[in-house]
């Protein structure tokens, strides 16, 4: 087969998108030893890594490269959709192909199959959790995805519920894939030497996201300051979104630290070394945070909403992310009990193990061989 995959996503590192874009590209890159891949890439400021364009070239798969800014494709693909923005962009080849794949973003009209990735719909499950322009950009592109695309992979049963009962997708296009998860376990002296650059002398909470309000930060912080354990620090890793936090910790500055975003090495070190994981976000439609955490040995105390439960089966401890009280007793419960985080950890490696890129990779082709 001839296929086509947007990867214009891959440049927004610290972001799941980001995260998705890069481990589906490289299973491709590892595992596929059959089909002819077509890589689009658009972007103006932000340009693709040179390694992985190396590695493309090396494969032989062609590369799409235009220097056009994120907007301007919404403008053409979404909100135009016609044969004159491909002929624009010198597109033309993309109808050659036997597939085109797209993700999150942008939706190109096309005379072949497509199939579609939708991560999740949180931008209609709490709306005001998401900036106006994303919601307007979101609805446009699934609109053309309901009547266009032949395929829709679904990162989870939640994602895949949502399509069929807040937009009446066809349930039988619906496939749901659940994405793998890489991580590299660090060394004791990568701990070791990231401890120290953060200056994380003690037991800490760490929660990674975003900053923005879907990822519930400020019931989370509240419900720390009010769990009285002083002598366990939060730690809030993620790059900055469209709403300012640190203002919030005044209160406890000294045991809130906010590190922005780290690298995936210092991420890593940071999951194998926190007394255990918090993720409180109010939505998800598969949460990468929280089977990295688990891969690296970390205990897992996440919301009961979304795919967050469903990907974390028996093997996390579950709260209300709306309840201030029910986030600051597991807070408490799971800071004091050590049998508890030692029984969550085991259970949750080997949750998390299924969670394999190859697994998504063959569940990928063996659907779109099956629908050519």
């Amino acid at each position: 087969m001839k296929i086509g995959l947007d990867i214009s996503q891959i440049v927004y590192q610290g972001t799941g998108v980001g995260r998705f874009t890069a481990g589906l590209t490289e299973a491709i890159l590892n595992f596929d030893k059959k089909n002819q891949w077509f890589f689009f890439f658009s972007g103006f400021r932000q340009k693709l890594n040179y390694k992985l364009k190396q590695k493309i070239l090396e494969r032989n798969y062609l590369l799409i490269e235009r220097p056009v800014p994120p907007k301007l494709l919404s403008l053409l693909w979404n909100n135009l959709h016609s044969g004159f923005t491909s002929s624009l962009l010198n597109l033309k080849l993309l109808n050659q192909l036997d597939w085109f794949i797209t993700s999150d973003w942008t939706e190109p009209l096309l005379k072949i199959k497509k199939a579609t990735i939708v991560h999740d719909l949180a931008f209609l499950r709490y709306p005001t959790t998401v900036l106006k322009k994303i919601k307007e950009t979101q609805k446009k592109r699934l609109s053309w995805v309901k009547k266009e695309s032949k395929i829709i992979f679904a990162d989870s049963q939640s994602t895949k519920d949502d399509l069929i009962n807040l937009l009446n997708f066809e349930k039988e296009k619906i496939v749901v894939n659940y994405p793998g998860v890489n991580v590299n376990k660090p060394t004791k002296e990568e701990i070791k030497k990231t401890l120290l650059k953060y200056k994380l002398f003690g037991p800490f909470i760490l929660t990674v996201g975003k900053l923005e309000p879907r990822k519930n930060l400020r019931r989370l912080i509240e419900a720390y300051e009010k769990s009285l354990i002083d002598d366990i620090k939060l730690v809030i890793v993620g790059p900055q979104g469209w709403e300012n936090f640190p203002q919030l910790a005044i209160k406890k500055q000294e045991n809130i630290k906010f590190l922005g975003y780290v690298s995936d090495n210092d991420l890593f070190a940071l999951y194998s070394s926190c007394l255990f994981f918090i993720y409180p976000s109010i939505w998800e439609g598969f949460g990468y945070p929280i089977i990295e955490a688990m891969k690296l040995g970390a205990t897992v105390v996440t919301s009961n909403h979304s795919s967050l439960k469903e990907i974390s089966g028996d093997a996390a401890f579950f709260f209300d992310p709306f309840n201030i009280d029910s986030i600051q007793k597991s807070i408490q419960i799971v800071a004091h009990y050590q049998d508890l985080r030692n029984d969550l950890k085991k259970k949750g490696q080997k949750q998390a193990s299924q969670y394999t890129w190859k697994k998504y990779y063959n569940r990928l082709i063996s659907v779109l061989l099956f629908y050519k």
